[in-house]
């Protein structure tokens, strides 16, 4: 694998151009000893071997996407600055530019006057959602799927609000009469709806979570971060597309652009419909917010410093490539999910293979068609182990039976959970190496299951 590096010259003339912005300055000439910095940084290069190669097509596992060298290049430029997005007076540029991103990222969703900004990650995006959601309707619950991220959960209790977990359905979305179990006992404040699942992909019935909301009245936080650009693409399954159409009925929107997005961690961003939430952020610091009557971005944020290097990445990133249908960008996305769909209807007319549902992204899981549960688990462990060794590099899960009983109701259900392949092809490249792969897995398979 070859790293981009001709890039680096591109560096050097925006750094140039830049620096003419300090010419009228006394003189002012920083230096630093090169032979130390260039021992320790061959040192840096020799730890960071150990890793697996995420840029590669190869590496078809976890939610790990290289940003796009504009990003590296753009947040790498402006550490010369430094900028801090907590107040204008730390990052006047940076911070318009975030402004700018965050209205795009809410066009994209069909909102013109959300209130919302960058944040660290999904995990902060969603305290930050959820933290309204407690202020809105205090004492009331929060429920999200059984196969939501864990840290719904966990933020609740942080947050000291009441949480429940939904039971999901066969295709790993939130299961409707249970949700509507619970709305019946009349304590529920907030559904968090999942656009695309950690472990599947999977994309929540937001159709029929609103209809319950216009009988139950309860405020909907959809957690994006992981699928929400997919609401570009041209090639969902049509049910799919219906729900996302309907996301600019929300209230609180989460999306990370340090996934699809193309962004270095950590970049995530969270959006509410409704501008006037920012009253739950108000708060006054004399010393920092005195440069403009304009808002402060640490006004509206329960993060204080914040990096205004993600802004100026993700601000040149939709510069290059911006965040409209039938744009490069969409078009990259939707490379992703051909992949995803290309490689599932190779496991799926395999007969050593056993698959659960389509995917609806570009996330796909499978298991190894044996006898029982747990010996379909131990020959998912094997043939993981062999497939690195070979190059490709998947990821293993552990999810409830149901997702697979009814493709193969003759399997021994000695335990309640199987080890399966989950693959995340979140690199448009994948599609182009879907042949490679599946070589590799034949073969390993293969090995395995003659030993």
């Amino acid at each position: 694998m070859v790293l981009e590096k001709s890039s680096l010259l591109t560096l050097q003339k925006a750094l140039d151009r830049l620096e003419e912005s300090f010419k009228d300055l006394p003189a002012y000439n920083p230096t630093i000893e090169v032979e130390k910095v260039e021992a320790v940084l061959s040192t840096v290069a020799e730890r960071m071997k150990d890793n697996f190669p995420y840029p590669h097509p190869l590496y078809a596992g976890q939610m790990l996407k290289p940003p796009h060298p504009i990003a590296r290049l753009a947040y790498t430029l402006s550490l010369w600055i430094n900028p801090n997005n907590h107040a204008l007076d730390g990052g006047r540029a940076s911070t318009l530019m975030e402004k700018e991103v965050v209205a795009e990222i809410a066009k994209m969703f069909g909102w013109s006057t959300a209130l919302g900004h960058l944040c660290g990650g999904g995990t902060m995006a969603n305290l930050e959602s959820l933290w309204i959601a407690g202020q809105s309707s205090p004492g009331k619950k929060i429920v999200a799927s059984e196969q939501a991220h864990y840290t719904h959960n966990r933020i609740c209790g942080v947050l000291a609000l009441p949480f429940q977990s939904v039971e999901s359905d066969k295709f790993g979305r939130m299961d409707i009469r249970s949700l509507k179990r619970l709305l019946d006992e009349g304590d529920v404040g907030t559904v968090v709806v999942t656009i695309g699942t950690t472990a599947t992909g999977s994309v929540d019935p937001l159709s029929e979570i609103l209809k319950l909301q216009s009988q139950y009245n309860f405020r909907i936080h959809a957690d994006a971060a992981y699928g929400g650009y997919f609401t570009l693409t041209d090639n969902l399954r049509p049910e799919t597309t219906i729900e996302y159409s309907l996301l600019k009925e929300v209230d609180s929107i989460v999306i990370d652009p340090h996934k699809h997005g193309l962004q270095p961690y950590g970049c995530g961003c969270v959006l509410f419909r409704d501008p006037s939430v920012g009253r739950f952020y108000k708060h006054d610091s004399p010393y920092t917010y005195f440069t403009s009557s304009e808002i402060h971005l640490g006004e509206i944020s329960l993060e204080c410093s914040r990096p205004g290097s993600a802004a100026v990445a993700l601000w040149a990133t939709q510069q290059l490539l911006p965040l409209e249908k039938g744009g490069e960008f969409a078009k990259s996305l939707s490379r992703c999910r051909e992949a995803a769909k290309k490689l599932f209807e190779k496991v799926s007319n395999d007969g050593r293979f056993l698959t659960a549902f389509a995917p609806e992204l570009d996330i796909l899981i499978w298991a190894v068609k044996a006898e029982s549960v747990s010996r379909s688990s131990l020959l998912a462990k094997e043939i993981f182990v062999q497939a690195s060794k070979e190059g490709l590099h998947l990821a293993t899960a552990d999810l409830p039976i149901k997702f697979f009983v009814e493709n193969f109701p003759d399997m021994i259900y000695d335990q309640q959970r199987i080890t399966c392949f989950r693959s995340c092809l979140l690199k448009p490249e994948h599609l182009d190496w879907i042949d490679h792969i599946w070589q590799t897995l034949d073969k390993v398979t293969r090995l395995t299951l003659t030993k």
